[in-house]
């Protein structure tokens, strides 16, 4: 049988490497939120900030339990075997980050699909998982002993297993109500697929997170489901930033779908559509006019005849020749308008 620091604190230390490598994209994530959606109500800024810290604080705590035992305990083997509060608090913070990011899911399946039997399912399974989480917290504060984690199984089954079943609610609702309201059209199709795959990538990797998490616990007693228990809450904010960053891409012009249903009727007719040139993604930009381009033509045609003295004459194309002070012909064309002026 391996040491402790082996059989525990080798998971755990690969899990909180991948609890930091997740909280740095959660902050570039936030950062690029905030500089392109500075319009977006204040509540949901408010509610962006509060995952933030919240995931701050996750990742300080996750770093302060590895600390703790392997440095400020460092030749204490017992110090190995025994949680303290401070790893208490990684089941309950996930547990808390888990429900905000599944109640904003469930307020986006109310605003889309108007369905109060979906949003009551989500929501109770979010509630069970917030208490299963807390419930582990207190049972590790209780028995913070890591070989006798077995004994609280219920709690953590309550906990992982209700996480997983209310993602799946998630993408399930928002996969239906997308894929039924399908138009026919191509652009739209287009981005209403893209939508669909990103909710099913985002809500698949926490359920299949947490669903890895649960097996490992009730097959083992060591800590391999640390490796994944530990970065699930990056990866429930992550999930939520994305949903909320990708807007960007979702909008589209009307005159995409108007040139889109047009080459679907010359395509039918047998005719090679010209290409256009069309914005398909709508900016935050002013469209600005485009500026008018005057040009001015201005023609002299000679002709050189030499009469019967063997003097050469310049004649224009009347046949005469200009006289002093007389104005050559000019044409001014402005766009599709044309003046022409002695």
């Amino acid at each position: 049988m391996g040491s402790p620091a082996t059989i525990t604190y080798g998971p755990i230390f690969i899990g909180v490497i991948f609890n930091v490598l997740l909280y740095g994209i959660m902050i570039t994530q936030t950062y690029l939120y905030f500089q392109m959606y500075k319009r977006d109500k204040n509540w949901i800024k408010l509610f962006v900030i509060c995952l933030f810290v919240c995931d701050t604080v996750n990742c300080a705590f996750d770093i302060a339990f590895l600390y703790m035992p392997l440095v400020n305990e460092f030749g204490n083997v017992q110090a190995l075997n025994v949680a303290t509060w401070v790893f208490a608090t990684d089941p309950a913070m996930t547990a808390i980050i888990a429900a905000l990011v599944q109640s904003f899911f469930a307020w986006r399946v109310k605003v889309l699909t108007r369905s109060w039997v979906a949003v009551g399912l989500i929501a109770f399974c979010s509630f069970a998982q917030f208490c299963g989480g807390l419930g582990t917290a207190i049972a590790v504060g209780m028995i913070p002993e890591f070989v006798h984690f077995q004994k609280f199984q219920v709690i953590v089954i309550v906990w992982l297993a209700f996480s997983a079943v209310a993602d799946t609610l998630i993408t399930a609702s928002l996969v239906w109500h997308l894929r039924r309201n399908k138009t026919g059209m191509p652009v739209t199709d287009d981005i209403i697929n893209r939508i669909v795959r990103m909710t099913v990538q985002t809500g698949l990797v926490t359920a299949l997170c947490a669903i890895i998490d649960l097996i490992l616990f009730l097959a083992t007693p060591a800590g391999l489901h640390l490796i994944f228990n530990l970065p699930l809450s990056k990866l429930y904010t992550n999930s939520l930033m994305s949903s909320l960053n990708t807007r960007h891409g979702w909008q589209y012009d009307s005159s995409q779908v108007l040139s889109s249903a047009s080459q679907s009727r010359e395509h039918s007719r047998g005719v090679m559509p010209m290409p256009r040139n069309v914005n398909i993604i709508q900016t935050d930009r002013i469209r600005r006019p485009q500026p008018q381009i005057f040009i001015d033509v201005e023609q002299h045609e000679m002709v050189d005849i030499v009469d019967m003295k063997g003097q050469s004459l310049s004649l224009n194309k009347q046949g005469h020749r200009p006289e002093i002070g007389e104005k050559a012909s000019t044409v001014k064309t402005t766009g599709s308008d044309s003046v022409e002026a002695a």
